[in-house]
């Protein structure tokens, strides 16, 4: 796979559906090989359906639990194992947990931050030192829209993204001068099986219209190749979020966004 092609090669994390699945699919679109991970076995079906719509590119794919550093380090091992450099490092791998912090189990969150947060900075420790060895690499890391607000009813969740955000705006500015840039994707509301594996259904976020994934990926794409700092992905009201959420006070945005994540919150009123 290394010898064989002058193809670019990028690796996605969380790839099996959704947005990462999408985004995986702008990689072989613009002609980069990719390695595709995630923890359920639909991700080997990812990787043939993703290899079936290209013109020669490869699509290989590793089932790995993200959320354990013997994952990451299984998947790390698979990328050595290519025998060729990175270009793009997708860490878009993550989960929710919805329902008030007095409410929810414990273990379920404590997963969510191994995933959403440690998966994202082992990678990045792993990959990142031979981007900036070669002087050349992009990143993406998937955030969302409430990393800059407070998250009520998704509590843990909200902050596991403000970390990422945080994170991935003080690598960039680590790496500035690097060659390897980094990018932070915003989603707001997607149709994936986020909402159902989160226990949101019967919210309001949960029941309203929601972004298409695969332009939450194109946005997120094409801004990781035009090495922006962030991107807000999605549609007009997503990006509308993303902007007042600057701007807005926090108790007025936790005020916004806990009408919006409340149990029940999605019911038809009798």
């Amino acid at each position: 796979m290394g010898t064989r092609t002058n193809r670019k090669f990028a690796v996605i994390t969380g790839a099996s559906s959704g947005i990462g699945f999408e985004l995986a699919k702008q990689c072989i679109e613009h002609d980069f090989d990719v390695l595709v991970c995630a923890e359920d076995t639909a991700i080997t079906e990812a990787a043939t359906r993703l290899e079936a719509s290209a013109k020669g590119n490869v699509a290989q794919a590793v089932r790995a639990d993200l959320a354990t550093k013997e994952g990451v380090e299984e998947l790390f091992r698979a990328i050595q194992s290519m025998h060729r450099p990175v270009d793009a490092l997708l860490l878009n791998a993550g989960v929710g947990v919805g329902g008030p912090f007095l409410e929810t189990e414990l273990e379920r969150e404590l997963r969510m931050i191994a995933l959403n947060c440690n998966h994202t900075v082992h990678l990045a420790k792993l990959v990142l030192p031979l981007m900036v060895q070669r002087g050349q690499g992009r990143v993406l890391m998937t955030g969302s829209v409430v990393s800059t607000s407070p998250n009520p009813f998704q509590a843990v969740y909200g902050a596991t993204k403000a970390f990422v955000m945080s994170f991935g705006e003080a690598l960039r500015y680590e790496l500035k001068d690097s060659g390897v840039t980094v990018t932070v994707l915003q989603p707001g509301a997607t149709e994936t099986n986020f909402f159902e594996r989160a226990d949101l259904m019967d919210t309001k976020v949960g029941q309203a219209e929601k972004d298409d994934p695969a332009l939450v990926a194109k946005n997120g794409f094409e801004a990781m190749m035009d090495g922006k700092s962030s991107v807000l992905g999605g549609g007009f009201k997503s990006k509308v979020e993303g902007l007042m959420n600057e701007v807005l006070p926090e108790t007025m945005k936790a005020a916004q966004a806990g009408k919006q994540t409340a149990p029940g919150s999605g019911k038809p009123k009798s």
